[in-house]
């Protein structure tokens, strides 16, 4: 979204949810479209709510209009949120199955950024701790949510390893990146990150 178009309305509203349906990568917006769109809206509801405490049978007109122009507004904003939602997990789903590089995704807002890497996490920790032990004939285990939580506040054991395949850059469980690493590299990572690469023989400890 450029900078002519940081001021929103309804019709730019429209047209940004518009353009997010008719193409399949995520659309760039404005850094600053959730304050535009709180302080937007904000004023509509003030509005309406003018309207309402003088509502007479001059005024019943304004307000039907205006309650609908909000409820739109609201409509608007629950579609291009929600197509944006299924974008993002779409595409942190291919990085955690593939297991390939963590992606940088140009267009999301901070906070999209921050759900994109954290799905990536658990995908990947799921997968590794359902699948891929199932795979190994082993029963499957995990630590998520608050487990991860709780792991980080009392701190994690390190380990050496020594990486026997390049790795791409990745986001570990606790929500950090690491990498990229080449092959005979050497690094001290956290326990549960370590498992997972000598579990794959992607590294051995030393």
């Amino acid at each position: 979204m450029a900078d002519k178009d940081s001021l929103i309305t309804y019709e730019t509203l429209y047209e940004l949810l518009r353009i997010e349906q008719n193409h399949a990568d995520i659309q760039k917006l404005d850094p600053t479209f959730y304050s535009s769109v709180v302080k937007y809206l904000g004023e509509k509801r003030k509005i309406l709510s003018s309207q309402e405490g003088k509502e007479s049978i001059f005024t019943s007109e304004n307000v039907v209009k205006t309650r609908k122009q909000v409820e739109n507004i609201q409509k608007i904003l629950k579609e291009l949120h929600e197509k944006r939602e299924n974008k993002i997990v779409q595409s942190a789903l291919l990085v955690a199955r593939t297991l390939g590089k963590l992606q940088e995704i140009e267009g999301l807002l901070p906070e999209e950024k921050e759900f994109y890497e954290s799905l990536v996490s658990f995908f990947a920790e799921f997968r590794t701790g359902v699948l891929e032990r199932l795979l190994a004939a082993q029963t499957p285990q995990l630590v998520l949510g608050p487990k991860t939580i709780k792991s980080q506040e009392k701190g994690q054991e390190q380990k050496l390893v020594k990486f026997l395949h390049p790795v791409p850059q990745f986001v570990g469980e606790d929500l950090q990146v690491y990498g990229p690493f080449d092959l005979d590299d050497v690094a001290s990572l956290p326990g549960r990150v370590s498992e997972v690469l000598l579990k794959n023989k992607r590294a051995e400890e030393l």
